[in-house]
């Protein structure tokens, strides 16, 4: 099982590049289900990690290296095919957000200290990065869908779908915009406790 888990990270590591490709490549169907099937294999590793308790170091690293790439290789993509303000000014907060955050890790491990993720089933940070797949989806989906006008005006639903989805893409980006720096709130309050604790030794 542990093996299985760390494998579920290094294929959203893997997926995350290889999004690059084909959603460069106008391949928007197949990103689509290249990206849904990574971010249920990051519900998946966790989930099967605690159940099974093969929780490790090496395994939470590669999770945590996944995540990121995934969202913020996907992001950067999105951003080069809709270059407007309402999408660009929230994933570059959202990416200086991650290298912030990053970065108060880093000045911690140098004291030896650690700042986890929270891991209550609901915290702020899983539900930025829930909202910020359903945002992705939401747009891949959209390109998806674009690409198949034929049959898109075949079905309502297909009609409904395409004008729906875009709202659902910029909500759920804004959304997670919010939550996003809530949960970076936090971690400097964290990261000022412990800054605290050093200053008295």
């Amino acid at each position: 099982m542990k093996f299985f888990v760390n494998f579920l990270s290094a294929f959203r590591i893997a997926a995350s590049f290889a999004i690059i490709g084909t959603l460069m490549s106008g391949m928007y169907m197949t990103t689509l289900i290249l990206f849904l099937l990574a971010a249920l294999s990051d519900f998946f590793d966790g989930f099967l990690a605690r159940k099974y308790d093969v929780c490790t170091k090496i395994g939470g690293v590669m999770d945590h290296i996944g995540d990121k790439l995934l969202v913020v290789n996907t992001f950067i993509l999105l951003c080069i095919m809709m270059p407007v303000w309402f999408v660009v000014i929230p994933v570059i907060i959202m990416i200086a957000r991650e290298l912030y955050i990053s970065g108060l890790r880093e000045f911690l491990g140098t004291q030896k200290i650690e700042m986890p993720v929270p891991h209550a089933r609901f915290s702020i940070g899983k539900i930025k990065t829930a909202m910020q797949m359903i945002t992705i989806l939401a747009f891949l989906g959209l390109f998806a869908l674009g690409a198949s006008v034929g049959a898109a005006s075949n079905g309502k639903f297909m009609i409904y779908a395409i004008y729906a989805l875009p709202n659902i893409g910029i909500f759920g980006l804004w959304f997670a915009l919010v939550a996003s720096l809530w949960s970076a709130t936090q971690y400097t309050f964290d990261f000022v406790k412990k800054l605290g604790k050093i200053k008295k030794k």
